[in-house]
């Protein structure tokens, strides 16, 4: 086709892109959801088109923004941003026009200014060195060893494999290791030096004889030129726009001395050439163990490469003992005997042999001057706690914390944080259920940072969520309620989706996709699409989707008929149900029937709940009813309702007397509250399900209480600040500046669209 029919096929595609946002989904239901994909693989097939592609976005972004047409802005410029990271080169005048509409966006409402802050500040280094965005990206994805840029990423994806059937389990793990069979080291670190010469010097670079020379190279070379292009990008990008020219005269002489004289200038110049960005870096798990998630990440922090001992860590991981894991690798040292010290405790006073520092067990073992063994291991310091404090403040809506005051004889640089220089990205497949479980291990690993800090001050933690809903495999982990349907066990993703429309057009049409494509038969052509599509909409939406949702997380205390048995604590995300020990049906509840004793079904409750009004102030009210069941939903139905409130439904047993006799009716009672107690006062127990998943069911209960769970790390100084204040009751110090509340981010493409 000629240029005018691809720019006209490329723009009908971008419009048929639109029609979706806006509800007119395509003839063929088999598309929802492909729209962007096939798009940008259209533009890999011909890496040409990348500039036609931009331009064709920046002309319909500028339109959106000139007209009522908000909602089509997030969409199209994470299009436009993923095509200039994987576009081999984009001229210095379009990329500038991307920079001035980002620059644009920062007088228009959150999330706008929000995105467009962080596209202008990444496109303010590619301008300057073009091919940055890309190198970064592949570096850390990739693990790359580079100290110019030492960041790594990792995409952990959790599935329970009691809530997905067998075969998608298998065809997921198929695809995500098929996806990492043909990602070496050294064909990443090719794919940047070609990439980062394309995008400098243009149409001018040989690339063909370039990937000729590199493929010829022993790994050690390749290696050394990918430092040398790696430290030529990041030094142009921290320079400034006046570095650009300086930039690609430096790329040219780089690859001049890569290329030998007899290779240069034998062929013709191709054009342009695609190279591929290589899918992230992705680890697939069965979610069996309550502690898993938090393993992974201690592994994915010190594998066990670096660690002292293999077997010291697999022990330390196995008794969920941080403590031993962080500190300077004791599990290595030989038993330990009383010492009994002689010495006056004066530094100067040791002799010079015990002044020698002694050899670190591990890679990451800090070296100090004095280091005395058979001693007792202290206590965590309180610079760790304030390390821990400090990046509990950084939380999604947490004002910014006062400069913390320098304690006299500690040293500045022993304060310092230390760097994150790791990220992981969580990836939940299933429904409701498996967040329910997100939900736990979050609160259990905030608890376990505050006794031991470690991850926190080192670990990026990013939560993605893609709902899959298929034919339940074990129909006991569905709850005998009416939200058992499909539908209401992704209310969470049906809330994201309403709040962002580019994460319900990409993400939540998988939801019927992943199972049908992975039960397919096995067919070359089944083989092509599952590898492309499933790792390829995974890699988008980690790479793209930065805008956290902040779910409550609420705790619940209950409390059981036996008074020997201790109360149970508890967490969940979406919804809490409870039901009579005896389990009427709904059938009988929607009925009126004459009955022979004076209560009829259900149980008296006493509920005791704070009520949530329009002034933002609490009433506190009580009430006593009889009751078969109630439902507290954490999930609103609308996306413009407070997400920190719960509605409560309880289902009333209504007493009447008419002439042929007594009768009961079942009457719904709401309430919207935030802090509520239920208590039996006939001392008949219930139960309680959690998060719709029966494996999280709790019998013979007769109290329960509810309240949103406050973070761990605010908890741990509200008590330190309360030993020396015991008559102050609003919050002082730091802790006014600490998130109160354990909010689960759920990451998406736009967050909450106001």
């Amino acid at each position: 086709m000629d240029s005018t029919e691809v720019e006209s096929d490329i723009l009908r595609r971008v419009r048929t892109l639109l029609r979706e946002l806006d509800g007119h989904h395509p003839a063929c239901q088999c598309d929802r959801g492909m729209l962007r994909w096939t798009l940008h693989k259209k533009i890999d097939q011909n890496p040409s088109n990348s500039s036609v592609l931009v331009r064709i976005l920046v002309k319909e972004l500028e339109r959106a923004e000139r007209g009522d047409f908000r909602h089509y802005i997030i969409p199209l410029l994470h299009t436009l941003m993923y095509t200039l990271i994987k576009a081999p080169c984009i001229s210095e005048e379009l990329c500038g026009r991307v920079y001035d509409f980002c620059k644009k966006l920062l007088t228009l409402p959150k999330p706008f200014c929000t995105i467009g802050l962080d596209y202008a500040t990444r496109l303010k280094v590619e301008r300057t060195a073009p091919g940055t965005l890309y190198q970064r990206m592949v570096i850390s994805e990739q693990s790359l060893k580079s100290d110019p840029y030492p960041y790594q990423e990792k995409i952990f994806i959790f599935a329970d494999p009691e809530l997905l059937s067998e075969a998608i389990c298998n065809a997921l793990l198929t695809d995500t290791e098929a996806a990492q069979v043909s990602q070496s080291p050294r064909a990443c670190m090719c794919y940047v030096i070609t990439h980062a010469m394309q995008a400098a010097l243009g149409e001018g670079c040989d690339l063909g004889a370039l990937k000729g020379r590199l493929q010829d190279m022993p790994t050690s070379e390749v290696e050394h030129w990918f430092q040398q292009v790696v430290v030529a990008v990041e030094c142009a990008g921290s320079e400034g726009s006046t570095a650009r020219g300086q930039h690609t005269a430096r790329l040219e002489e780089i690859c001049r001395a890569l290329l030998s004289s007899s290779q240069a200038g034998n062929a013709p110049l191709g054009g342009l050439q695609d190279t591929p960005l290589p899918n992230p870096t992705i680890s697939f798990h069965l979610w069996t163990e309550d502690n898993q998630l938090w393993k992974e990440l201690v592994l994915f922090i010190r594998p066990l490469s670096q660690s002292c001992e293999p077997d010291c860590l697999s022990q330390d991981l196995d008794t969920f003992e941080i403590q031993d894991i962080v500190s300077d690798c004791e599990c290595c040292e030989q038993t330990r005997f009383s010492v009994l010290s002689t010495d006056s405790g004066i530094e100067r006073d040791l002799p010079v042999a015990v002044e020698e520092p002694l050899a670190p067990c591990g890679a990451e073992t800090e070296q100090s001057r004095l280091h005395r063994r058979g001693g007792i291991k202290k206590k965590p310091s309180p610079l760790e706690s304030v390390t821990f404090l400090q990046a509990g403040c950084c939380s999604p809506g947490v004002k910014p914390p006062v400069k913390l005051q320098k304690r006299s004889g500690v040293p500045q640089d022993a304060a310092a944080p230390v760097q994150k220089l790791h990220t992981a990205r969580i990836v939940l497949l299933g429904d409701d259920r498996i967040l329910g479980r997100l939900a736990q291990a979050y609160h259990s690993l905030r608890k376990r940072e505050t006794r031991r800090v470690f991850l926190t001050p080192r670990l990026n933690l990013q939560f993605y969520y893609i709902p899959v809903v298929a034919g339940q495999p074990d129909t006991s982990a569905v709850v005998d309620h009416p939200s058992s349907g499909h539908e209401e066990l992704c209310e969470v993703a049906r809330y994201l989706g309403r709040a962002d429309p580019w994460y319900e057009s990409n993400i939540n049409t998988l939801c019927h996709v992943i199972p049908k494509l992975a039960t397919m038969p096995p067919s070359p052509s089944k083989h092509l699409v599952t590898d492309l599509f499933i790792t390829d909409v995974i890699a988008y939406y980690v790479r793209m989707g930065l805008q956290p949702v902040c779910f409550q997380v609420y705790a619940v205390k209950i409390f059981f008929n036996d008074p020997a048995q201790e109360p149970a604590e508890d967490v969940f995300l979406t919804e809490l149900c409870t039901q009579g020990q005896d389990g009427i049906s709904h059938r009988e509840l929607s009925m009126t029937k004459k009955k022979t004793t004076l209560d009829g079904p259900g149980i008296d409750l006493t509920v005791t709940y704070r009520k949530v009004m329009v002034s933002d102030r609490e009433k506190e009210l009580d009430m006593s009813l009889r009751s078969t069941g109630l439902v507290m939903k954490a999930i609103p139905s609308q996306e413009a309702e407070d997400l920190v409130c719960l509605n409560v439904t309880i289902t009333e047993i209504i007493r009447t007397s008419n002439l042929s006799g007594r009768s009961f009716s079942a009457v719904a009672n709401r309430l919207k509250t935030r802090n509520i107690t239920i208590r039996s006062t006939e001392q008949r127990p219930f139960t309680v399900c959690l998060d719709k998943d029966s494996r999280r069911t709790y019998r013979n209960v007769i109290s329960l209480e509810v309240s949103p769970c406050l973070e761990p790390s605010y908890c741990l100084q509200k008590t330190r600040t309360m030993k020396f204040s015991l008559h102050e009751t609003e919050d002082v110090g730091l802790v006014k500046y600490m998130p109160k509340s354990l909010l689960l981010p759920i990451n998406t493409f736009a967050g909450v669209t106001q």
